[in-house]
């Protein structure tokens, strides 16, 4: 090919890059106008309660439709410390089965424990809800609840009646609902880890133990950080299984064995039954605060994961 016919060429494909170029930065733009538009809809939906309670709809705990005083202070506690809870729960759990799937696992056991893992994320919300009110509630009742009472009575947290429906029992289920996202993320951040990195710790007498704590969650643990706040995120927006077992209570007390209620499980349960415009409005402004608190969640998982991330850099020089 001659020289002009290259330079034709060249020209036509770069006259063919800038519609795809303007595609694809489209595309990209369209991510933050969807979240500005759903911003904007709350805001404007819920300028008559953001008028009437201001910020102190954040921190009064009445929830009255009837008078028409709204607080959803008791709806962020529940919904914290449920996720919390999860966590807590969830993390141990599932760090230990990614490890296991990535570091020690058989081949052959491999491909059914990952299936099942991604089976109990498939698993709708509302029929782990409905497994939650048959088995996991009667033997949270029956049997975790008093034996916590009778070994950590002495501690606010675990004092009260044993109920079997409350924060405990929502923090169990939203448990087993997060686990699949941490397992899934994990296995394959620590699977991308460079084989050297674990040949060269065996070499210099590692055990397997001290391979994977020194050589593969150091450089893993910037996705491991973000696996975590991806369950966390999961485990805000909750609604169906936490409703059905969480008690629906809006109030605010120390034992996990009381009542609680989460911000998506009071817009669930009332929002049909709304029958003034400032009741709606209560119910979106709640749906707001939910929103600030997942964006602040979210924003606290970059800074975090950005931060962690230089570790692996340091430890290389």
């Amino acid at each position: 090919m001659s020289v002009a016919g290259r330079v034709a060429a060249g020209s036509s494909a770069r006259t063919g890059d800038r519609p795809f170029q303007l595609l694809l930065a489209v595309m990209a733009a369209a991510v933050p106008l969807i979240i500005g538009a759903v911003l904007v809809a709350l805001i404007a939906a819920a300028s008559p309660a953001i008028q009437r309670f201001g910020v102190g709809f954040f921190v009064t705990s009445t929830w009255d439709p009837v008078a028409e005083e709204f607080g959803v202070l008791p709806f962020i506690y529940g919904t914290l410390v449920s996720s919390a809870l999860a966590l807590l729960i969830a993390v141990p759990l599932g760090l230990g089965v990614a490890i296991f799937l990535a570091e020690l696992v058989p081949g052959w056991l491999r491909a059914p424990i990952t299936f099942f893992v991604e089976l109990l994320a498939a698993i709708p919300s509302v029929v782990i809800g409905l497994w939650g009110i048959f088995v996991l509630v009667p033997w949270v009742r029956t049997t975790l609840e008093p034996l916590l009472k009778s070994t950590l009575g002495f501690l606010p947290l675990f004092s009260g009646p044993p109920l079997g429906i409350g924060m405990l029992t929502a923090g169990l289920i939203l448990a087993a609902m997060v686990v699949p996202f941490i397992v899934a993320v994990s296995t394959e951040v620590m699977r991308a880890v460079p084989r050297a990195q674990r040949e060269g710790a065996l070499a210099l007498g590692a055990t397997m133990w001290e391979t994977t704590r020194t050589a593969v969650l150091p450089y893993a643990r910037s996705g491991i950080i973000g696996a975590i706040f991806l369950a966390l995120a999961r485990a805000l927006g909750e609604t169906m299984a936490v409703t059905m077992v969480i008690g629906n209570v809006p109030q605010i007390k120390a034992s996990l064995f009381a009542p609680a209620y989460t911000i998506p499980a009071v817009i669930a349960n009332e929002f049909t039954e709304a029958t003034s415009d400032l009741y709606v409005a209560a119910l979106i402004y709640a749906g707001l605060v939910l929103f600030i608190v997942t964006v602040a969640v979210n924003a606290l998982a970059r800074l975090l994961v950005s931060r962690v991330a230089r570790g692996p850099a340091q430890i290389r020089e």
